[in-house]
């Protein structure tokens, strides 16, 4: 039995107009698309937002099946980017001229070769725009080297009437500013509950599946504006649990932490009782918990919690920061939160020394 497509590739927009909430962006890359004349592009924002199905969609719509895989060169971050593949693969694909993509000697002989002449933006055989230019699409481009973009920025002088660039990001501020402003740039926003509400249910409704509205208000809650996310959570428990999907189907897949857990956590910091935090940190990590994901609900719940003050969120919230800089640095997981409980107590309970074993 062949193996189920995977349902992000299966309801991937095909055309711009598709794209869901990004209405700026599918405006003016609609008009781009009616003249043909596509600018270097950069397109950044939250991951699960859309860019990378927008950019391949403008792709599509611009050269069609039968010209994309010669005119369009797409590198993503599993691919090396560094300086020498600048300087050699997208280099040597940026050189290239390309024609209008026409194919006329099949009509040397017929009357129809003539009105050809008087549509040069469009290929003869489809309805597509095939501007005399190649694409290059770096996605997540803010993993690149400065190097590397530096060479970059030469590369798109050099060859810019043959070649455009789309450059995929979520965090704009890594893209060197030379970079930056020779595109077009535009924000792709997070998506709100509607809109995801809206595209889950129609998921739903093409393959079957049953939700109720506690479940699919709990998808949009732990996929944060993610709609990539939020269809992988979707099949994968559709897939483990069948055609009916409950709250607690989507938090097993998710691998989001049981909110008892977390508020076991904090009401052992607020006792004032280290030996009762400690236990609940043996529990944690005996359960395999990653403490990664930890603190970033410990850090949901302080910052919406109305009983803890501004200035123990401050202190909570700077020691979450730096324990979980330690934790990419490669810190013991135990002692990183064990040491955010003990500051977490001192700061609930307004401590000045060390608490006391009881």
């Amino acid at each position: 039995m062949a193996p189920s497509q995977q349902w992000v590739e299966k309801y991937r927009p095909k055309q711009v107009k598709d794209v869901a909430h990004q209405d700026e962006v599918v405006r003016t890359l609609a008009n781009a698309l009616e003249t043909g004349n596509l600018p270097h592009l950069l397109f950044y924002g939250p991951p699960g937002t859309g860019k990378t199905s927008t950019a391949l969609a403008v792709t599509r719509e611009l050269f069609g099946p039968q010209l994309y895989k010669t005119r369009v060169l797409e590198l993503n971050a599993s691919d090396d980017r560094g300086i020498n593949v600048v300087r050699t693969k997208i280099k040597d694909f940026a050189a290239v001229a390309v024609g209008r993509g026409v194919r006329y000697f099949a009509f040397f002989w017929t009357n129809e070769f003539i009105p050809l002449l008087m549509r040069p933006r469009r290929c003869f055989y489809s309805d597509y725009p095939c501007p005399p230019f190649k694409v290059i699409i770096l996605d997540e481009a803010d993993s690149m080297t400065e190097d590397a973009q530096n060479a970059l920025r030469r590369t798109m002088e050099t060859y810019s009437k043959v070649t455009r660039f789309c450059f995929i990001c979520n965090y704009i501020s890594r893209i060197i500013e030379p970079l930056a402003s020779r595109c077009a740039k535009f924000r792709f926003k997070s998506l709100n509950q509607d809109v995801m509400h809206g595209r889950i249910l129609h998921i739903c409704s093409e393959e079957g599946v049953q939700m109720g509205s506690e479940a699919l208000a709990t998808l949009s809650r732990v996929s944060e504006g993610d709609l990539r996310r939020a269809i992988t959570y979707l099949q994968s428990a559709t897939r483990l649990y069948g055609s009916s999907i409950t709250s607690k189907d989507i938090l097993s897949v998710s691998g989001v932490i049981p909110d008892n857990v977390i508020q076991s956590l904090l009401q052992a910091c607020t006792s004032g009782v280290f030996d009762q935090a400690q236990k609940e940190v043996t529990n944690i990590i005996a359960e395999g918990y990653p403490v990664s994901q930890i603190f970033s609900q410990v850090y949901d719940h302080v910052v919406e919690s109305p009983e803890i003050s501004d200035e123990q969120k401050a202190k909570i919230c700077q020691r979450l920061a730096e324990a979980d800089k330690c934790l990419l640095d490669g810190a013991d997981e135990s002692l990183q939160l064990m040491d955010v409980c003990s500051n977490t107590m001192r700061a609930l309970c307004n401590m000045t020394q060390e608490c006391s074993y009881v």
